[in-house]
């Protein structure tokens, strides 16, 4: 039975996981498709990757700080 549980946990955060993407980018695709241009496009897709990747290397450093 906790065989069962923790399959069914894993399962709903894998879900979670999914839904949690594809709203982000859903949010992101709205963004961009409220640009004027085929430059000011591009100029966000830009924006947005340095955004997350600056994430990421936070996250990355403090984990690292963690142990």
């Amino acid at each position: 039975m906790a065989e069962d549980d923790d399959q069914g946990a894993r399962h709903l955060a894998l879900v979670a996981e999914q839904a949690r993407f594809h709203v982000t980018l859903g949010a992101i695709r709205a963004d961009l498709e409220e640009q004027p241009s085929t430059h000011s496009i591009r100029a966000a897709v830009r924006r947005w990757h340095e955004a997350i990747t600056n994430v990421g290397e936070e996250l990355v450093a403090q984990r690292r700080c963690a142990g």
